[in-house]
C-alpha cells in the first residue's frame, strides 16, 4: 500500500472516530474521574475510568468537545484502555507519546492498533497537544488512584 493510501485510510479513521466515538459518555460509578484541558486550542475532556480491585481497566468512557485529533485520540483511547492494568495504560501512554515525538520504531508498534493512525500529527508539533490530551489524562488518573491506594495521607 502506498504511503499515500494509508494516509487516506489513516485520515478516514480519525474522522470516524471523531464522528461516531466510542465509550463517548458518563460512566456511573466510576473509580476516578479526571478533567484536562488545553487552553490554547480549547479541547476539553473528562475521563472517566472503573478499576476492579487488581487495577484493571473494567471500562473507559470520556466527555468532551474539541479538533478531530482530540476527540479521535481519547475515543481510540479508551478502546486500548479496556481489560488492560494502570501499568499497561501506562505503558500504551509512554509508547503513543514516542509515536507522536517522532518514533518511527513507535509508530509501527501494533500494540498502538488504531492509535497508528494518528503518526502524521507528530509532523504538526501545535497538534502533538491535542493527540495527547486523553493520554495526560490517563496518567494523571493513575496518579489519583495510586494516591487513594496509599492511604488518606497520600490523597
Amino acid at each position: 500500500m502506498t504511503e499515500i493510501a494509508l494516509s487516506s485510510l489513516y485520515q478516514q479513521l480519525i474522522l470516524e472516530h471523531y464522528r461516531k466515538p466510542r465509550n463517548k459518555g458518563v460512566l456511573p460509578g466510576a473509580t476516578v474521574e479526571v478533567h484536562m484541558a488545553n487552553p490554547v486550542c480549547g479541547d476539553e475532556i473528562r475521563l472517566h475510568l472503573q478499576l476492579d480491585g487488581e487495577e484493571r481497566v473494567q471500562a473507559a468512557t470520556f466527555i468532551g468537545q474539541g479538533c478531530s485529533i482530540s476527540q479521535a485520540s481519547v475515543s481510540m483511547m479508551t478502546v486500548r484502555l479496556k481489560g488492560k492494568t494502570l501499568d499497561e495504560a501506562l505503558a500504551l501512554a509512554a509508547r503513543f507519546t514516542e509515536m507522536m515525538h517522532g518514533s518511527r520504531e513507535a509508530a509501527r508498534d501494533r500494540k498502538l492498533g488504531e492509535l497508528r493512525a494518528l503518526q502524521g500529527v507528530s509532523k504538526f508539533p501545535v497538534r502533538i497537544k491535542c493527540a495527547l490530551l486523553g493520554f495526560d489524562a490517563l496518567q494523571e488518573a493513575a496518579k489519583r488512584v495510586r494516591s487513594q491506594a496509599d492511604g488518606p495521607a497520600g490523597g
